[in-house]
């Protein structure tokens, strides 16, 4: 396939207009903006990028890494077991629900392509096993999966602060140099690298259940 059909199909597969679904979850980040903890640029900007460097996000590219992996060696029982663990590392109900909601409406969707040999997924071991079936590079993989996550928390910010559009600009801006390192590293990750430190994002999914009058399902 040539190159430019692969960045087409990165880009098709990782657009807000791809129907998973991601639109309707925040992923804690409602419940950090009506606590006060991101109001602006320099908050939400250091929110993303904790997660990235250090919390789900990252423990998200290192499963896309492992799903790409096992279905690049064509180890099913591999993927099978990834994606149980997945959905293991989920801390809250909330999450396991965006996750496996969104990987599911994923995997509906790329069966338009070549779908993966997997049935069900949560959404980063969804993206890994398409990526892999459908042999496009590993790292363009993972920053164009980073880069629809940052996307995504920004689009949250900007409906619940509210931001503007110049300062949401400036958080992906920000964020350019996180993706890219993010990326990198997970390239040459293994599952012994999952981990995450981001406890407060965490309990903000956690205590998003209970919000009153919640914009978003996550």
């Amino acid at each position: 396939m040539p190159t430019e059909a692969r960045l087409l199909r990165l880009l098709t597969w990782l657009s807000p207009a791809f129907p998973t679904g991601a639109f309707g979850f925040s992923h804690g980040l409602e419940t950090a903006i009506r606590e006060g903890a991101v109001s602006d640029v320099r908050s939400l900007t250091g929110w993303i990028a904790g997660l990235m460097e250090h919390g789900s996000a990252w423990s998200d590219a290192v499963l896309v890494k492992a799903a790409w992996t096992a279905v690049t060696a064509e180890d099913h029982v591999a993927l099978d077991d990834i994606a149980e663990l997945a959905e293991a590392l989920c801390p809250s109900l909330e999450r396991r629900k965006e996750t496996m909601s969104q990987g599911e409406a994923f995997l509906k969707a790329v069966a338009a392509w070549n779908p993966p040999p997997i049935l069900s997924a949560p959404y980063p071991v969804a993206l890994g096993a398409a990526a892999g079936a459908a042999c496009l590079p590993l790292e363009p993989a993972l920053t164009a999966w980073l880069h629809a996550f940052g996307a995504n928390l920004v689009s949250v910010a900007v409906r619940a602060v509210p931001l503007g559009q110049s300062d949401a600009l400036q958080v992906l801006a920000a964020l350019e140099p996180v993706i890219i390192r993010t990326a990198n590293r997970a390239a040459a990750s293994t599952l012994d690298d999952l981990g995450s430190a981001s406890l407060v994002s965490d309990i903000a999914s956690m205590r998003h259940e209970t919000l009153d009058g919640r914009l978003f399902g996550s």
